[in-house]
């Protein structure tokens, strides 16, 4: 479980395999108290860590979790939002994050609204229900505040904004126009929307 809090922004150092993929992610984690076994989100999605040295770890990700994340396009020198599982206790800053990717967005614009950076992002109409105004989604790995959602027949997109701590603190300041986003939705509005299938 995890709160959405970018806590380090990694670096992909090597990508091996020829189906299943192993990454090593270099990290200012200390870790020292990471073990083998534990769960840390990379880029919003949760993958467990198979070996460490003291300044990166290793995941193998799967050929299902490479269909269903954008996984498959890091390559060396990708920047990883990063975020190691909670703790009992731990202060939920964000909202509550599985690393459960729900699918794959798109980012169409980024506009300057005076410090901040208003990023927009399309996702699939079929997910138009998880998403409303003032809600909060999980973008490859980082709790952010939807700002609007417009919607059209084939596709939705929402907006959020990138103020400068988040800027400075996460891999976003890399991104582009084009690129893939893994996301996330709120546990809370999958659970609602469950209930209103069932009628």
């Amino acid at each position: 479980m995890f709160t959405g809090i970018v806590t380090d922004v990694g670096e992909v150092t090597s990508v091996s395999g020829d189906s299943d993929l192993r990454f090593v992610i270099s990290t200012g984690f200390d870790l020292k108290t990471v073990d083998i076994g534990a769960s840390i989100a990379c880029g919003g999605v949760c993958l467990t860590v198979v070996e460490k040295t003291t300044d990166s770890f290793s995941v193998d990700v799967s050929q299902e979790t490479l269909r269903v994340t954008g996984l498959g396009a890091w390559k060396k020198g990708s920047q990883i939002n990063l975020e190691r599982s909670l703790k009992l206790g731990d202060e939920l800053g964000g909202h509550i994050v599985t690393g459960h990717v729900d699918c794959l967005g798109q980012i169409t614009k980024f506009d300057d609204i005076g410090q901040s950076i208003r990023m927009d992002i399309s996702i699939p109409a079929d997910f138009r229900h998880l998403i409303a105004p003032k809600g909060s989604v999980c973008v490859d790995g980082a709790s952010l505040t939807v700002n609007t959602v417009e919607d059209t027949e084939d596709k939705t997109q929402f907006s959020i904004n990138l103020i400068p701590h988040t800027q400075a603190v996460t891999s976003f300041s890399n991104s582009k126009v084009g690129d893939a986003v893994n996301i996330e939705f709120d546990i809370l509005a999958r659970y609602v929307a469950r209930l209103q299938d069932k009628g």
